[in-house]
């Protein structure tokens, strides 16, 4: 058994399905291909459009893109097959956590490809790889942020303003729902979603160093997050009558067409919202967790890492495009139409339906997604799912299955 194979024979193979996908190659065409492997597909459009000016630049490199559904899965898939990608754009969580830890992902600590990176977010992704390991296993390019997306035109309609508490933020959906509005709209068929809410209220709550508390045993969500459950809860009184029985896709066309006054999603979906309706009045703020102002920080993380296959065959032509994608114009290019904020120095983000946050940036009063550091495997979207859902598990017992599940996925290392 090779060392990729052996690192993932635990607890990554026991959440793969049956999936592959075949590896590129480059053919009789003379050219060589690379495979670019993305987790994301919403940026299909803007890495098309990448990828078209940089063959015309390299006519002798193809780049095949590859953004396949339930990415995470298919790529442990074919780690067991010892089939990696030559370019793959990840998000900085757990996932790149185990790759960099297993050896998969080329070191480019000490290169040109992360001297422009904002020193930040280096040491955001270098939690995630541990101290074991003194590298940098991909670069930081495109950072996110979980928010509260809003309908400016109704906020004026009920006579309210961006809440800084989470009374305040309460008082807002209690608002809504007295004049027969919907406070937020939920999407829970797609269990990740969820995650959204779960994050910000863990973050405020529980602060960035719960996973490495969790981990030494000092720390659990049984005693922990009693109360980001209960408020989630809360939230869900403000929901509309099929909570979940809606898809992302279907959340982002209801908001857009004005069936709530706020909706709980990241950043990423503006692009989506305005795609269904162009002359949407939209805003964003963080979501206030607690009644202290200065406790309520921006949930972000580095949405996009871009990194290379250790043992790819054509790493001289995967630097090139990865030196291609950070060249300033292009991180613009994404951050404008992707709605992110770059990881890159230099590059801004100055949409004005993103203005709410931008000061959070400014000042740096972020903190990170907290299930970027759970256990690869722990399946906590839908087990927070079914807790949400109410009709096989109390709020005991969902904190319980977290806390055993957390344990479970550890002891397969």
């Amino acid at each position: 058994m090779n060392k990729k194979m052996k690192v993932f024979s635990g607890a990554i193979l026991a959440s793969l399905t049956a999936a592959s996908l075949a590896a590129c190659s480059g053919g009789d065409s003379g050219k060589t291909e690379l495979e670019f492997f993305s987790t994301k597909g919403e940026n299909n459009k803007t890495y098309q459009k990448l990828i078209s000016e940089f063959e015309k630049k390299n006519p002798k490199i193809d780049v095949k893109l590859v953004q396949p559904p339930d990415a995470g899965t298919v790529m442990k898939t074919r780690l067991t097959k010892n089939d990696i990608p030559d370019v793959m754009a990840i998000g900085g969580d757990s996932l790149y956590g185990e790759l960099a830890r297993a050896g998969v992902l080329k070191d480019v600590k000490g290169s040109d490809l992360i001297k422009d990176v904002q020193p930040s977010y280096l040491d955001m992704t270098a939690k995630l790889v541990g101290v074991e390991k003194n590298g940098v296993y991909g670069v930081p390019y495109a950072a996110n942020a979980n928010a509260v997306i809003y309908n400016k035109d109704k906020f004026k309609e009920l006579g309210v303003e961006v809440p800084k508490t989470w009374d305040e933020f309460i008082a807002i959906a209690e608002e809504a729902k007295a004049h027969g509005e919907t406070g937020f709209y939920f999407t829970l068929k797609d269990a990740w979603t969820g995650m959204v809410s779960w994050n910000s209220l863990g973050a405020a709550l529980q602060g960035e160093d719960f996973a490495e508390k969790r981990s030494k045993g000092k720390a659990s969500f049984t005693k922990n997050y009693d109360e980001a459950a209960d408020k989630f809860q809360t939230l869900l009184k403000y929901g509309h009558k099929d909570n979940f029985g809606k898809t992302y896709n279907d959340g982002n066309t209801a908001f857009a067409q004005g069936k709530s006054v706020m909706y709980l999603q990241g950043v990423w979906a503006i692009p989506e919202i305005v795609k269904a309706n162009p002359d949407i009045n939209l805003g964003i703020f963080p979501m206030p967790v607690t009644n202290n102002p200065e406790e309520n920080k921006l949930v972000s993380g580095v949405d996009v890492m871009l990194a290379i296959d250790e043992e790819s065959d054509h790493q001289k032509e995967a630097e090139k495009f990865i030196q291609f994608l950070l060249e300033k114009e292009n991180v613009q290019t994404y951050v404008d139409e992707q709605s992110a904020f770059s990881a890159i120095k230099d590059v801004y983000q100055e949409d004005p339906k993103l203005e709410g946050i931008k000061e959070n940036f400014e000042k740096g009063t972020i903190t990170s997604f907290p299930d970027h550091y759970y256990p690869q495997g722990m399946n906590a979207a839908n087990i927070l799912q079914e807790f949400l859902i109410g009709k096989k598990t109390n709020k005991e017992e969902f904190l319980k299955k977290m806390d055993k599940e957390w344990d479970k996925v550890e002891e397969r290392k």
